[in-house]
This record gives structure tokens, C-alpha cells and sequence, in this order.
């Protein structure tokens, strides 16, 4: 009987895991970690861009692909992070807003 009294205690002392109930605060914040998961993806872009310009050898069609990944691959990044700037603008006024 005791164990169930403990338990019972444990349950009413659990946190939210998503940080909030405002649906607005979690999308937000999903949106925030796919933005940033992105970045990632354009960060090794980035690096496998420089990677093929590197080992290119002199062979001029390698060179330009290289330089084409590390342009988008910067564009990307401009994107990705004007759009975080955005989005974590955005839930800070829905932040402040639900409070």
C-alpha cells in the first residue's frame, strides 16, 4: 500500500516535458528545432562544399560544383538563420502575450 502512495506522489510532481500547455509556445518551439536542425544540414553543406574545392585536383568541373555548394550553402544559412531571428522573435511576443 505504501508503494502505491509513492507513486501517487512522484505522478503529481511530474513536469511538463514540452515546457508549456500554450499550443502557440509548442509550435513555436518544434519550429524553432527544425530550424535549427536545418542548420546542421546547411553547416555540413558547408563543409562538403569546401571538402570537393579542395580535392578537386585541378579538375574544373569539381571546382565549380565546390563553389556552387558553398554559395547555396551560405545562402542557405542567410535564410535559416534570418528566418530563427524571425520565429524567435515571434514566440517572444507570444510569450509575452500569454502571460
Amino acid at each position: 500500500m505504501d508503494l502505491f502512495v509513492h507513486a501517487a506522489q512522484a505522478a503529481s510532481t511530474l513536469q511538463n516535458p514540452l515546457g508549456s500547455a500554450d499550443v502557440r509556445i509548442i509550435i513555436g518551439n518544434i519550429i524553432k528545432a527544425a530550424l535549427g536542425f536545418t542548420g546542421v544540414i546547411a553547416l555540413l553543406m558547408f563543409v562538403w562544399g569546401g571538402f570537393l574545392f579542395l580535392t578537386s585536383r585541378g579538375n574544373m568541373e569539381q571546382v565549380k560544383s565546390g563553389k556552387n555548394t558553398l554559395i547555396w550553402a551560405t545562402i542557405g544559412l542567410v535564410v535559416i538563420f534570418t528566418a530563427y531571428t524571425v520565429v524567435n522573435a515571434l514566440v517572444a511576443a507570444l510569450v509575452t502575450s500569454a502571460t
